[in-house]
């Protein structure tokens, strides 16, 4: 089978190549799936290169989401062939078939096709996981969502609007704001360049936000803390900037506030009831249609550097999908 294999490590992407390799052997308690789509996020480029925290020994298949369906399964684990499902496993999806952890699949929502639900899992589960289950996002409440334009980012806006909050919505690209209000319809959008904490301050008639959901870090995270009203979270999501931020202690002291550290898969893993729970709820809203992922463009596995060089470039406006065959 065709398959997107790590081979190597690299900052250019010349460890990667699309190879012929063995169909997946399916071991008792897994679940072998013909992949339909699967969708590219920002640890897939980063373990290119050897810059995530997991770090999976190379050769291997990269790609940590997918959708398709069931080809084979253990009896009493709940599928059965020719279901349609979604999920991952840290590495394997960028290929024509996956044999993955009965636990790490779910069914695809109703309503939703095979690109949608790949584009779905990874980002909803951040976005819920950070801004309800660690959050508490509230009816009404303010949330700032940085980096909109990416599928973990859109998530969040589209998520918290679905609940009931007020979204800003912010940048750091200019020529993204029209894009980014269409998708993510917020209720404000801001570029997200140098200070911003008067806009802020402006949009929510001087009230601030409530929760920050930040998955850029860096410069953005330094002002995002005056960004947080009193007893507010700020919730560290990632450093696609670049640069791990660090704060002294005394503001989120005196401003009242809670900094939260977000690893959604690992929450799941050590919470797995909470997980499952996230899933379900991330899947009803779904099916009533009141959220949907948005996707920037569906390839063929064959462009796959098309869409990472998009990433890298961050040209993109939601997520790359990528169909196998």
């Amino acid at each position: 089978m065709r398959a997107l294999r790590v081979e190597r490590l690299s900052d250019d992407l010349s460890g990667v190549v699309l190879a012929d390799i063995a169909e997946p052997v399916r071991a008792p308690g897994e679940v072998l799936v013909r992949i339909r789509a699967a969708s590219l996020n920002f640890p897939d480029m980063l373990m290119t290169r050897g810059a995530y925290q997991l770090k999976p020994d190379v050769p291997f298949t990269s790609g940590l989401e997918l959708a398709g369906e069931v080809l084979e399964a253990d009896p009493g684990s709940g599928f059965s062939p020719g279901d349609r499902v979604m999920g991952g496993n840290k590495t394997g999806a960028f290929a024509e078939r996956g044999s993955l952890p009965a636990d790490k699949l779910s069914p695809i929502p109703r309503g939703l096709d095979f690109p949608a639900a790949a584009a779905m899992g990874a980002a909803y589960s951040t976005a819920y996981t950070g801004l309800v289950e660690l959050g508490g996002l509230q009816e009404g409440q303010w949330v700032l969502v940085h980096g909109a334009s990416g599928g973990v980012g859109l998530a969040a806006c589209d998520l918290a609007r679905a609940l009931g909050a007020k979204v800003i919505a912010s940048t750091g690209s200019p020529d993204k704001i029209d894009r980014i209000a269409a998708l993510a319809q917020p209720d404000a959008i801001l570029l997200a360049d140098g200070r911003f904490r008067e806009q802020v301050a402006e949009i929510t008639g001087g009230a601030l936000a409530d929760i920050v959901f930040d998955p850029v870090g860096g410069d953005v995270f330094d002002e995002s803390t005056r960004c947080v009203a009193f007893s507010g979270k700020l919730v560290v999501v990632g450093f696609t900037s670049g640069r791990i931020a660090e704060i002294a202690t005394n503001i989120p002291l005196i401003k009242g506030f809670s900094i939260i550290g977000l690893r959604a898969g690992e929450y799941a893993r050590r919470f797995p009831e909470r997980g499952q729970k996230i899933q379900q709820a991330i899947s009803a809203l779904a099916e009533q249609e009141r959220i949907s992922p948005a996707i920037d463009r569906v390839l063929p596995l064959s462009r796959w550097r098309e869409g990472f060089t998009a990433m890298a470039r961050r040209e993109l406006v939601g997520k790359i999908v990528f169909q196998p065959g």
